[in-house]
């Protein structure tokens, strides 16, 4: 009994111990980069990275997801002769939920590993230690374009998924289904509102703090040397992971 308090009280004091670490990263991240000079040229270089080096990833799963969506809503909605549905159905699938949780899981995957890695190469290899004796603040450097590029990246990234997954619902409802283009459309635009959008790019916007905020985290105090590297990296997949999905969750219901 004393050995499952102990343990359970252990966990419990890490739990804390790493959220003040992310919450002082967090604070960090805020006022530095809200103080010149702004590195513009690295956070390019990072949106290149997070943005247009996820493009590939993010059109196949969205295109895919909305047919599937589509092929889905059509043997449900046959049985009520409410075929006419699917496309709105599609639209508000992608754009609130799909959308940016499914994006935000692929560059998760993609980019938010690639962070952990890097930094967390970066700390075993005392580059991090190098930049605190030049008197050069490595947050402001190394986390803060990180971070920026994967706040605005990731809404760009869900309108691209939003767009393709309605196109691939179109494809799949009208070309391969059959269903009637111009009710199609009609119900998509009546039953689908703006507000629908810019929920799931508000969304958007807290899963690329999300994951970034993870990836720089779980490097920057990497410790263990290589081993220590590849962990921190499928930890940061994990937690960026998990955390997406339960904030996803928590927005959900304020939002809607």
């Amino acid at each position: 009994m004393i050995r499952l308090i102990e343990a359970v009280g252990r966990g419990l004091i890490q739990f804390v111990e790493q959220f003040g670490l992310v919450m002082f990263l967090l604070l960090a991240t805020i006022v530095w980069s809200l103080r010149p000079p702004f590195r513009l040229r690295a956070i390019f270089r990072q949106m290149e990275f997070v943005g247009v080096n996820s493009l590939l990833v993010v059109i196949l799963t969205g295109i895919f997801t909305g047919g599937v969506l589509a092929f889905q809503a059509y043997h449900g909605f046959r049985q009520f002769s409410a075929e006419s549905l699917v496309g709105s159905t599609v639209a508000l699938a992608m754009t609130r939920e799909l959308g940016p949780v499914l994006t935000s899981l692929m560059v998760t995957g993609r980019a938010g590993s690639a962070m952990a890695a890097e930094l967390g190469s970066m700390r075993v290899t005392e580059q991090i230690d190098a930049l605190y004796a030049m008197a050069a603040n490595p947050i402001k450097y190394l986390v803060v374009p990180r971070v920026i590029a994967g706040v605005l990246v990731l809404p760009v990234l869900t309108i691209i998924s939003d767009f393709v997954g309605i196109i691939g619902g179109y494809m799949v409802g009208v070309g391969l289904l059959k269903i009637n283009s111009g009710i199609y459309v009609a119900k998509m635009i009546q039953l689908v509102e703006l507000d629908d959008i810019f929920n799931g790019l508000i969304k958007s916007v807290c899963f690329g703090l999300i994951l970034s905020l993870v990836g720089c985290y779980k490097g920057f105090y990497t410790t263990g040397g290589a081993q220590g590297v590849g962990q921190s990296t499928t930890h940061s997949v994990v937690i960026s992971s998990v955390c997406i999905l339960i904030s996803d969750y928590f927005l959900t219901a304020a939002m809607f």
